[in-house]
């Protein structure tokens, strides 16, 4: 298995919110989509993590690197890693 991490900087958590509502159905329905949490903390950043079956199917459920960011949130990075093991 293979996950996105996407971190962003959160300006607006309502509409956070709101985008995630359209996003997380859509989200689920990618091929190979295992699954996802997203997390908003205390200092105005979040972090999602994606996980998938394969790394093809990883890197085509990312947003794009450039123009990927919603309302209410800016991406500040993005990578791709292996699942070692879960729990």
């Amino acid at each position: 298995m293979h996950a996105v991490v996407v971190d962003v900087e959160i300006t607006d958590l309502d509409a956070a919110r709101e985008g995630l509502e359209q996003l997380v159905p859509a989200v689920t329905q990618a091929p190979g989509f295992v699954a996802a949490w997203w997390l908003s903390f205390d200092d105005g950043t979040g972090t999602s993590i994606t996980v998938y079956e394969s790394e093809e199917q990883a890197r085509a459920g990312a947003p794009p690197s450039t123009g990927g960011s919603a309302p209410g949130v800016t991406m500040t990075r993005i990578v791709f890693g292996e699942v070692l093991a879960g729990a």
